[in-house]
């Protein structure tokens, strides 16, 4: 297959089109992608190869790039080049009507006791017999109630210590938290430092507000502290994003002593910390919070979604002084004013009365069966983490990422492929399979055993059908 062939396909399709010229070229992009010819996360040739292989003018390509981007198909980056965006696709990688087990959407399993639909009928009709249904359903302040706020920061107690209320807002969902953050703290073109394989949504916020990701190599451990140093000393960046405890989409955790090995370069290059914790409450024991080592140079974010439940759309947001909180509450009104009500009023009765962490407990529990199961099938091809809802499989040497996703959604399973996660270099061979979406122990099981079948499989040279 001639190299990027979907560009022959560009110059067909633009040949017929009787319209503007770079407007043809966007559809001609946004066809591939739906197609599957583009990948998300793929890199696209230059520009210059680009209108050679189209032959047209420079300018053009430009144009249409411009505009691909502006529609959401694309990212660009100084210094990297032209990507396409994650989700802008059909997310063929996702689940499709032939799979076993969606292996993609990273959200916990449902408790088994208490039962999540009980809890949420009782406690509703609870609050509406003690509430004023008017106050329930009408705008609230935003960050949260003074009572809120008080039962947020008793939540993250096991991470951070005691905090005062006024330290803590709640808003909805962590990507709502962290764009609220970085449009306080950073403009556009300005330089955000993370891991080389980060969460996808934060490449996704960065996309939208222009700002340059920067990627730190990883050990086993997680972010390397020298790489840390030399990239701070280079580029000078005012923010550093991290998920220290089983980061997404790796589980590395980082040791105390790696902790304190960030926090000193944090410190030495004026760094602020944005620590993204959404996984710690799994931990029986997790350890501590950056934000509780240095509670001064952190800005601390923990979602429900990881540890409870998404549709709760509930985030804490932990800050180290009043200038910074006024600052970044700004921020939480300009996006999204305030949560609703009667999800605030659900959370929190749910944290006074014990229930929150009632389901914590069995939703743990679920996760280390199912950890087990995985230890069973996978054998020793995963490394050593505790409860996550999400593993990295690394693959063997005759996969790339992007052609064991596709030849595993061909047999019935939808992963997600290295390139979702990858900031800067190649996307590795490896694959982030997500456990908490198996609606049982028995789905899991048979979806691990045929994912094994997959990973033992060794395709054929030439194999030139998978993309």
């Amino acid at each position: 297959m001639a190299e990027n062939a979907y560009l022959d396909e560009w110059k067909t399709a633009i040949g017929k089109d009787t319209g503007a010229l770079y407007l043809a070229i966007v559809e001609a992009v946004a066809r591939s992608i739906r197609k599957g010819a583009l990948q998300e996360g793929e890199k696209l040739p230059p520009q210059r190869i680009i209108a050679a292989r189209l032959g047209t003018n420079l300018s053009t390509v430009t144009r249409a790039m411009a505009e691909a981007q502006k529609r959401g198909l694309l990212d660009a980056t100084i210094g990297r080049g032209t990507f396409v965006r994650i989700n802008a696709g059909d997310g063929s990688w996702r689940q499709t009507e032939a799979s076993v087990i969606d292996l993609t959407m990273n959200s916990p399993p449902l408790p088994r006791e208490p039962s999540l639909q009980t809890m949420i009928q009782g406690e509703i009709a609870a609050i509406f017999r003690h509430q004023d249904a008017q106050s329930l359903m009408s705008y609230r302040v935003t960050g949260g109630t003074q009572q809120d706020r008080q039962l947020g920061a008793q939540w993250l107690a096991p991470m951070l210590g005691r905090r005062r209320a006024s330290d803590v807002l709640i808003v909805p969902g962590a990507q709502v938290a962290l764009s609220a953050i970085m449009s306080s703290l950073l403009r556009p073109g300005e330089a955000v430092i993370t891991d080389r394989l980060t969460y996808p949504g934060m490449r996704s916020l960065a996309a939208q507000f222009g700002y340059v990701l920067l990627g730190v190599e990883q050990d086993s451990e997680g972010m390397i502290p020298e790489a840390l140093d030399a990239l701070c000393a280079r580029h000078r960046p005012r923010v550093l994003y991290c998920t220290p405890t089983l980061q997404n989409p790796t589980t590395a955790t980082w040791s105390l002593a790696r902790r304190e090995a960030v926090l000193a370069i944090a410190r030495r290059h004026q760094v602020q910390i944005v620590e993204d914790d959404p996984y710690s409450l799994l931990l029986k024991a997790p350890p501590p919070a950056l934000a509780m080592l240095d509670p001064a140079r952190v800005i601390y974010v923990a979602t429900l979604s990881k540890v409870l439940s998404p549709g709760l759309r509930t985030a804490y947001i932990v800050l180290p002084g009043a200038d910074v909180t006024r600052r970044i509450m700004s921020g939480v009104r300009a996006i999204c004013q305030a949560k609703a009500g009667i999800l605030d009023a659900l959370v929190s009765r749910w944290i006074e009365t014990g229930l929150a962490q009632q389901c914590l407990r069995s939703i743990r529990d679920e996760l280390v069966q199912r950890h087990n199961i995985l230890r069973q099938i996978m054998g020793e091809r995963l490394p050593e983490s505790g409860p996550s809802p999400h593993v990295w499989l690394s693959l063997p040497e005759w996969w790339s990422s992007a052609d064991f996703v596709a030849f595993a959604r061909r047999q019935g399973l939808a992963l997600v492929p290295s390139s979702v996660f990858t900031v800067s270099g190649d996307p590795p061979a490896g694959v982030r399979l997500a456990l908490g979406s198996a609606p049982d122990l028995e789905q899991l099981r048979d979806s691990l055993v045929n994912l094994r079948s997959v990973l033992e499989y060794r395709p054929a040279a030439g194999f030139s059908d998978i993309v």
